[in-house]
């Protein structure tokens, strides 16, 4: 059997599989208290928020909402990131992994810092005027945004999509949902589109649609960089 075998799974995606899903085992199986904890701690906190730690840039990639969040997440990342991985070699597939986890992170903290400023303006407004319910439903809305974090590895996996595309764009992928063979490049056209317009729109707002386009963006950036420097070709 060749090293690159169909289902062989080469070691950056291997581990990181079996990280994440030791952290979803662990916040099933540890006593609430203690996964209530963990959670607070690994997810990714706007940096106004109280629970807010720097290193929740990286560890909130590693947290998932549900099994079913962890399972799309890691299947895209198998199924994409075995090939990109022997192609790339380890390191630099780790080193491409992270970077668009924690780009897509960035570019969320940076979102949600515009849409507290304007919450935070219309505070003070509301705070000048006669209308107390008006002001308690918005500093409810920002106390919101403060305590609501995000966690998955989504960005980084919207980055491996990316860089899939681009290196075999001519590569058929076939959908459970549609019927016919898609290319990969258009794949990755379409769905980026979709979520720059769900994050623009404010459609499934449990969502962070811009940490996906962040995670794509750095990719992008990225891998255009390692072209341009001879470090890797497609």
């Amino acid at each position: 059997m060749t090293n690159n075998g169909y289902f062989n799974t080469p070691p950056v995606v291997k581990n990181l599989i079996i990280a994440n899903a030791v952290c979803l085992l662990a916040l099933y199986i540890l006593p609430s208290g203690l996964s209530a904890a963990m959670e607070s701690h690994m997810a990714l906190f706007f940096w106004q928020s109280r629970f807010f730690h720097s290193y929740q840039i990286v560890t909130h990639m590693f947290l998932h909402a549900n099994f079913m969040h962890f399972f799309m997440n890691m299947f895209a990342l198998w199924m994409f990131g075995r090939s990109l991985e022997y192609e790339l070699g380890s390191r630099r597939f780790l080193i491409y992994y992270m970077v668009c986890g924690i780009g897509a992170a960035l570019m969320q903290l940076g979102v949600n810092w515009i849409e507290i400023s304007r919450i935070n303006e219309a505070v003070a407004l509301a705070a000048q005027g006669s209308d107390p319910m008006l002001h308690m439903q918005l500093e409810s809305l920002l106390n919101a945004h403060l305590s609501v974090p995000m966690v998955g590895a989504s960005g980084a996996v919207f980055g491996v999509l990316l860089a899939f595309g681009m290196m075999h764009p001519n590569d058929r992928i076939y959908l459970m949902f549609f019927p016919v063979p898609i290319k990969a490049k258009w794949f990755v056209l379409i769905y980026g589109a979709i979520e720059l317009f769900s994050g623009v729109s404010g459609r499934m707002d449990n969502v962070a649609h811009f940490a996906h386009v962040g995670g794509m963006l750095w990719g992008f950036l990225l891998l255009r960089y390692w072209k341009r420097t001879h470090k890797i070709y497609y």
